[in-house]
């Protein structure tokens, strides 16, 4: 197939192919090179899987004047959601057919949705406009590591690859709403150890650290929460674990972790030093790290060794908030996309508490980005995942309208 458009059974037939096939983070390899035939087969300049493991395919040519990144994720999360096609009942009775299946909404909907809208956009019209389109499926977005976006933010930096002109960022957001911004992250863990004691002895077992140490965290977000109102802008500390035990040199230990969701230009570096200054104390320590040690991306692990408790905290995941700007180019082409497709919708606006790859592209490429796809969020991870198959094609539609005027837009 070349340069033609897909017709809505052949749309439909790409999604559920790409749903049946499993692809947990880090196992992503079967679904990535189906997904590279299927590109292929609609007409792709080039499509493969990169040295990271994404599925890649291009449209135009690869020295184009103009680069845009349509960057979707393959990976899913754990869970049997059982393929297939239903009538939509519930809070959507009315509204055609849904697809059930785990990915569905989170995020390969949204990917499916850029490989057909790029597809009917086709080769002939991305050389005329001297425009290369470039559709990531991203791997292990879903394990915190977001592998495959780092390996093209860093292919795509201005040296070994163009800086991107526009980035689109495939997740859910219903076809209709545009994505400004994602909240931050950093988890946290916490090993603590002391030897075993009996407990009606006068020494508090070593369980009281992982409480203390999610005291501290969630007073710290409570504080600095206390004159914000929008949930945007506030810190959003989750307990994820907590786990004691007795090791055979007979110390009694704790792991505990946490997630905190971070807003925009937050001091991630002063919380690390804070806690730093916590477990310092808790322990009594005696040997002791400096945060300062950590790496740039604040990664890493500190220990504090006190007489009689040894408390080691971990670092990782981190990721900065970015919201993008509402009224660039890209975002105007969506907006006026979505007035076409739909004359009186209005389209909306929303900002997420989690995180995606946007948070990983965003501050390096500097460019308009946005996030985009059909899907209700409030459906990802959950047993029973399904997307609405007539608000998938009204996706394809919009993408497509907004990449052909893209390219005037652009500065």
């Amino acid at each position: 197939m070349s340069d033609q458009r897909l017709t809505q059974e052949a749309a439909v037939d790409l999604l559920r192919g790409l749903v049946s096939i499993p692809s947990l983070s880090r196992a992503e390899e079967a679904a990535c090179r189906w997904l590279v035939a299927e590109m292929t087969r609609l007409g792709y300049d080039r499509a493969y899987v990169d040295e990271a493991g994404n599925a890649v395919g291009e449209m135009g040519e690869k020295h184009a004047s103009r680069t845009i990144v349509l960057l979707g994720h393959i990976d899913t999360v754990p869970g049997d959601v059982p393929v297939r096609i239903e009538p939509s009942d519930g809070l959507d009775k009315g509204k055609g057919p849904v697809l059930y299946g785990r990915g569905s909404v989170d995020a390969k909907g949204p990917l499916a949705t850029f490989v057909a809208g790029v597809a009917n956009v086709g080769s002939a019209w991305a050389r005329e406009q001297d425009v290369r389109l470039l559709v990531v499926g991203a791997v292990e977005e879903e394990a915190a590591t977001s592998k495959g976006a780092r390996f093209i933010r860093d292919q795509l930096n201005g040296a070994a690859g163009p800086v991107p002109d526009a980035c689109i960022i495939g997740e859910p957001s219903s076809w209709r709403r545009i994505t400004l911004g994602y909240k931050g992250r950093l988890l946290v863990s916490l090993k603590a150890r002391q030897p075993m004691a009996h407990t009606a002895g006068p020494d508090a077992g070593v369980s009281t650290v992982a409480v203390d140490f999610w005291n501290w965290i969630a007073n710290y977000c409570g504080a600095f929460n206390a004159d914000r109102e929008k949930i945007f802008d506030r810190l959003l500390p989750s307990l994820r674990a907590l786990h004691s035990d007795t090791d055979e040199q007979l110390n009694d230990t704790v792991t505990a972790q946490a997630g905190i969701r971070l807003p925009l230009d937050f001091d991630a570096a002063g919380l690390i030093h804070g806690l730093a200054a916590w477990a310092i104390e808790r322990a009594g320590a005696e040997q002791r790290d400096d945060p300062a040690n950590l790496s740039a991306d604040l990664d890493g692990a500190l220990r504090f060794a006190g007489p009689i408790c040894a408390i080691e905290l971990g670092f990782r995941g981190y990721e900065r908030a970015w919201r993008s700007d509402r009224s660039n180019s890209l975002v105007r082409s969506f907006l006026g996309s979505v007035r076409e497709i739909a004359p009186g919708t209005r389209p909306g606006f929303v900002v997420k508490t989690g995180t995606s790859d946007m948070n990983v592209v965003g501050p390096a490429w500097q460019c308009p980005i946005l996030a985009y796809g059909p899907g209700d969020s409030a459906l990802d991870h959950t047993p029973n995942e399904h997307i609405s198959l007539d608000e998938y094609a009204k996706a394809i539609d919009v993408l497509e309208a907004a990449l052909r005027t893209l390219p005037r837009a652009l500065p």
